[in-house]
């Protein structure tokens, strides 16, 4: 795992075989990208930079060929831009050489010689198995046609989506990278291969069948990818990839340190989907629970309120744990919102009722033991159509008639503490408080339905939902 200085302040600490780059627009990732690119020309090495923006056709155009033949950096020059015009006519001529290359090892290499299932159009396939509508095929002169799958007719390349298109042209531009690494030139090199925002029109599941394309290709190439990207997707592909790290990358920062990632950062990705990170999350921003009982309620909450609480409930297990997740959250989504916001909620327990925030997430203690005294609110009471006074006699009577009952000494307990709703820890009595209330609901939906309708009672006072939910809760989520 190198640490890579390229000159100009720039460096990349602990890179390993797969790199994701995470940051948000402006962040400087394409200018980390192109620094490194810049250093290692003329060094022996190959390097290959996919500018972010991709245009043209997948065309064989005999000017991409001349420009390269009389001008060995013209490639180099045009493909260091955000935009290029003709990048998909470029993966065209890569096609081309992509045929000598896969002919040149089985020619050189006695093992894949062997091997009568690899040849050309073995690696054609390899394309094509990405792609569920179109097939390519080979054509004279090195070139491509199109066909579709399902009619073998024949289809140009204005009847071929973007999307289509772009995961061909990247298809090939992976799998050319990987063959030329495999030569005798550059085995012995750190070879690198940069590809800046290889998401970019493509669907989610593409994305995903891309990235296996480049985990596959990479078992036998000496060198390493650089990905810039805001895709979970992306990240998600490649996130249990034993040499696989991320970084996380903040304007002017020019020193890019990538780390391995941990139990949260894994356990969060997929709150957000296998979609591009963007401002739709920030709509429903993660909200971080110790557990699955908090979660349930979390769930019911945002289910029943119509839209009026839009959070994600996310558990990371245990009390202990949380910290660790809040970190995790904290790096991932600053490093991609401009306004970057989540939650972390927690039961109080013994502890203080204030707690700092921690960077974009916003920690709060419940202003009660734990959450499931929220079933001893007046709130709830009330929507099971009972009261604290009627569960407190219910209490009295339960105790008397159930010395045997394997929560008789939890109860007796409560009552001798002087039935304190709020600090008491009744989470073994949450199943005889629903029973006592008559009610055959589970007790996280009870609590999750009261929260979803506190704007419409507006109740407040001791006792009260708004009070066991506590002022930062309460203000956080605007309920």
């Amino acid at each position: 795992m190198p640490n890579v200085l390229f000159g100009n302040g720039y460096a990349f600490e602990e890179c390993a075989k797969f790199n994701i780059l995470l940051g948000k627009n402006g962040s400087g990732k394409s200018t980390l990208l192109r620094e490194l690119d810049a250093a290692r020309q003329n060094t022996g090495a190959f390097i290959k930079y996919i500018t972010p923006e991709r245009g043209g056709e997948l065309t064989y155009d005999g000017s991409v060929e001349t420009s390269q033949s009389q001008n060995a950096q013209w490639l180099w020059s045009v493909r260091r831009k955000n935009q290029f015009h003709q990048f998909r006519q470029t993966s065209v001529s890569e096609f081309r050489k992509l045929e000598t290359l896969v002919l040149r090892k089985i020619e050189q290499d006695l093992e894949v010689r062997a091997d009568l299932n690899f040849s050309f159009e073995s690696t054609i396939q390899e394309i094509n198995a990405l792609l569920d509508r179109i097939k390519i095929y080979r054509k004279e002169n090195g070139i491509f046609g199109i066909r579709n799958k399902q009619t073998d007719a024949e289809e140009t390349t204005h009847q071929i989506s973007s999307g289509e298109s772009e995961l061909i042209s990247l298809a090939i531009e992976i799998l050319n990278f990987s063959y030329v690494c495999q030569q005798e030139d550059y085995r012995e090199h750190e070879n690198w291969l940069l590809l800046d925002e290889p998401d970019v029109h493509l669907h989610p599941d593409l994305q995903y069948r891309l990235m296996r394309l480049l985990v596959n290709s990479f078992k036998n190439t000496p060198g390493r990818v650089i990905i810039a990207t805001h895709s979970t997707c992306v990240l998600s592909a490649l996130i249990n990839e034993t040499d696989m790290r991320i970084a996380f990358l903040t304007p002017q920062l020019q020193i890019a340190k990538f780390i391995k990632p941990d139990e949260p950062l894994i356990s969060i990705l997929p709150v957000f989907g296998a979609h591009p990170l963007s401002s739709v999350f920030n709509e429903k921003p993660i909200l971080i629970v110790e557990g699955e009982d908090d979660e349930r309620v979390w769930q019911t909450a945002v289910r029943s309120s119509q839209g009026s609480i839009s959070v994600y409930p996310c558990v990371a297990g245990d009390k202990h744990k949380m910290s660790a997740f809040e970190d995790a959250t904290n790096q991932l989504i600053s490093s991609v919102y401009e306004d970057a916001k989540a939650y972390s909620f927690r039961d109080r327990d013994d502890d203080d009722y204030a707690i700092g925030d921690n960077g974009c997430v916003v920690r709060a203690r419940l202003n009660c033991y734990a959450i499931e005294n929220l079933l001893l609110t007046n709130d709830v009471l009330g929507n099971l159509n009972t009261s604290w006074e009627n569960i407190n006699s219910a209490f009295e009577e339960w105790i008397a008639a159930n010395a045997g009952h394997p929560q008789h000494a939890a109860a007796v307990g409560f009552r001798d503490d002087g039935w304190d709703r709020r600090n008491a820890n009744i989470k073994p009595l949450r199943n005889v408080i629903m029973m006592l209330a008559g009610s055959n609901k589970p007790w996280e939906i009870a609590a999750g339905q009261a929260i979803a309708d506190i704007k419409n009672t507006n109740a407040a006072g001791e006792n009260s939902l708004r009070d066991f939910l506590g002022p930062k809760i309460i203000g956080a989520l605007d309920l």
